[in-house]
């Protein structure tokens, strides 16, 4: 390896834990929308340089999760409430077919992992809402509504799924950073669905309960962040 190379490996890897480390405060919540990010602080606290700070500040303002302002310096972006409305009505549509098409093929073993998955969000609503785990449980929910619509037959429906949780996670790893009271209805209407396809429910029956699912949580958001734009629902 070479002497440049050297010299910029650690600062490579230094720049990428600062990103890491501020990415997972920005979308836990824990640096709040608005928030100003002091370069030299967060130095201090992860023992570094302002170079690699800077660097991953940079790139978090290429993902669109932190804004400069002038005179003010980085801050914490908010979310655009009309881009995250566009996602979760697109989701809504894409993922409530994706799992309608799915059902068919959901066996008994995949319905007991989404109903473990399930048990286990619930677990963590036990101490609400002082231990509760934002990011944890979106990822639960993530992985909930995976056993569900991943058998879905048509492979650019599920492209279009991923893509949208992607986006979601690109606007703000967890919208129950915002709204945790829809944690605990969440997993009821969990539990419902599953019902449905349990039961051989028929295939609009299961897309409009997904999709009512899916759009419960958007318009709790916008509720709370008093922000609904003036958009017909789903």
């Amino acid at each position: 390896m070479s002497a440049a190379a050297e010299e910029t490996a650690p600062a490579l890897s230094k720049s990428q834990l600062a990103y890491e480390w501020l990415h997972e405060r920005i979308v836990s919540g824990t640096l709040a929308p608005g928030a100003r990010l002091v370069l030299a602080q967060v130095a201090t606290e992860l023992d570094v340089s302002v170079v690699p700070v800077r660097e991953a500040v940079r790139r978090l303002e290429a993902e669109g999760l932190v804004t400069f302002e002038k005179n003010v310096g980085a801050t914490v972006a908010g979310i655009d409430p009309v881009e995250y409305l566009y996602t979760m009505q697109t989701l809504s549509l894409v993922e409530g077919a994706a799992t309608a098409l799915s059902a068919p093929a959901v066996g008994r073993s995949d319905l007991e992992a989404a109903r473990e998955v399930n048990a286990r969000m619930q677990t963590m609503l036990a101490d609400f809402p002082e231990n509760f785990d934002p990011v944890k449980f979106t990822q639960l929910n993530h992985d909930f509504h995976s056993v569900l619509f991943e058998h879905c037959p048509n492979p650019h429906i599920l492209d279009l799924v991923h893509r949208g949780w992607n986006r979601l996670t690109a606007l703000r790893g967890s919208t129950f950073s915002f709204v945790p009271e829809r944690a605990s209805e969440s997993v009821t209407e969990h539990e419902e669905l599953l019902k449905l396809i349990e039961n051989g429910a028929p295939t609009a029956e299961i897309e409009l309960a997904a999709r009512r699912h899916r759009s419960a949580t958007l318009d709790a958001y916008l509720e709370r962040t008093d922000a609904h734009p003036n958009f017909p629902n789903l």
